[in-house]
């Protein structure tokens, strides 16, 4: 049973009067994006089945949480028994700090000004240590502020992005762990084709990774937490595990890859709505929209819906994305506008305006998911996610009675 965390529920957005006498905010939303509690906290259990004994989840909400709302996500996957968070930058740690979240964050990205570490301390997060400069400048500033911060390790295996290369992890590891304002909590990589059916490049990080652990424990260093894996990775094999994984896109109901998808059984986490706006009948041989890329060949019923590219909507899908309503696939026609699109909707002669419209998500027996524009525009799934704009309220749908 759900239950909406606003006042108003999904049911009332879908049927409320366009009359402006009521007061409550998400009463006018010409769009939004809703997310689901209850698949995030079916997609947690999932994961945590498959986990080695000894594994803990750290949920990957960076970018706002891929676009779904990193507060919302945050507070939500804690609940269902994840370790922690993981961000990019400060101010994402500083936004979940101010949101209320007091579990471990960790920040993947390089944070090496004074400024930067100051914050750190103050709001308690867990940086990323890349290189030893950056692990000096860390201690000097922590030693003014007479404080001692966490920090993880990032060695470079394969990923040739953040982190310092695998044969110096003895040499870095050992510098930072003799700065006393510096406390190790991890040693990890991160894996570039997790992803892939061919395992070569994955077997040849992990044997670096484990020769560059080795390589501390004969220096008699051993790291409290060793993680490695990402979604794909901890899709893939347990033996990638180590002490945590960190998964985003599986966390949102997503697989990496097709070959993964019976691994685990994914939920979906997001769904974007918007309204008809108006509804119109076009005469044969009408342009529709900038450009006139779409000619009506016949009559047509049109609706403009209140959602655009500004919003997130790829302009590159003009002409080729399907929507629905009331449980039927319609066309969308024409350029794709910043605020608005169109829909040819000559099936349904009653459509009226204030009606639901579907881009991203479930209606009746049809779905429209993230991959499926993807598909469509020769990108990613993690792309089209992070695209949703903060103009698109996030309406959080809660679990009224956990799932056993």
């Amino acid at each position: 049973m759900l239950k909406q965390t606003n006042q108003v529920t999904p049911q009332q957005l879908e049927t409320v009067p366009h009359s402006l006498t009521n007061t409550d905010p998400w009463i006018y939303q010409r769009a939004w994006v809703e997310i689901n509690q209850a698949a995030l906290h079916h997609n947690v259990r999932q994961l945590q089945q498959i986990l080695a004994p000894q594994t803990q989840l750290m949920a990957v909400v960076k970018a706002d949480a891929y676009g779904h709302g990193a507060a919302i996500v945050a507070k939500t996957v804690l609940e269902a028994g994840v370790a922690g968070v993981c961000v990019a930058t400060v101010q994402e740690g500083i936004q979940l700090r101010e949101a209320g979240i007091e579990a471990p964050v960790l920040i993947f990205g390089a944070t090496d000004t004074p400024e930067q570490v100051r914050a750190i301390a103050h709001w308690q997060l867990e940086p990323t240590l890349c290189n030893s400069q950056q692990a000096l400048l860390f201690s000097k500033i922590l030693s003014s502020l007479a404080t001692t911060v966490p920090v993880h390790l990032n060695l470079d295996t394969g990923m040739s992005r953040l982190g310092m290369p695998w044969q110096q992890a003895k040499q870095f590891v050992s510098l930072v762990q003799q700065l006393p304002q510096l406390k190790i909590a991890s040693v990890y990589s991160h894996l570039a084709t997790a992803e892939s059916t061919d395992t070569t490049v994955i077997r040849q990080q992990q044997q670096r990774f484990d020769e560059a652990v080795s390589q501390l424990h004969q220096a008699g260093i051993v790291p409290p937490l060793l993680h490695l894996a990402n979604s794909a990775g901890t899709l893939t094999d347990q033996t990638l595990h180590y002490d945590l994984v960190r998964v985003g896109l599986a966390l949102y109901g997503l697989y990496p890859a097709e070959h993964l998808r019976r691994v685990i059984d994914l939920q979906s986490v997001m769904q974007v709505k918007a309204r008809v706006m108006q509804v119109k009948d076009i005469a044969p041989g009408t342009g529709i929209s900038y450009g006139y890329k779409s000619i009506a060949q016949k009559q047509l019923r049109l609706a403009v819906v209140g959602i655009g590219y500004a919003d997130g909507i790829p302009r590159n899908l003009s002409n080729k994305m399907i929507a629905l309503i009331r449980g039927q696939q319609v066309r969308q026609i024409g350029a794709i506008t910043m605020d608005m699109l169109m829909l040819d909707v000559t099936a349904l002669p009653d459509l009226q305006t204030g009606e639901v419209v579907t881009l991203i998500g479930q209606d009746g027996e049809f779905q429209i998911t993230a991959d499926d524009w993807a598909q469509s525009l020769g990108t990613i799934s993690w792309e089209i996610l992070c695209s949703f704009k903060h103009r698109l309220p996030r309406v959080a749908l809660t679990v009224a009675g956990q799932e056993g």
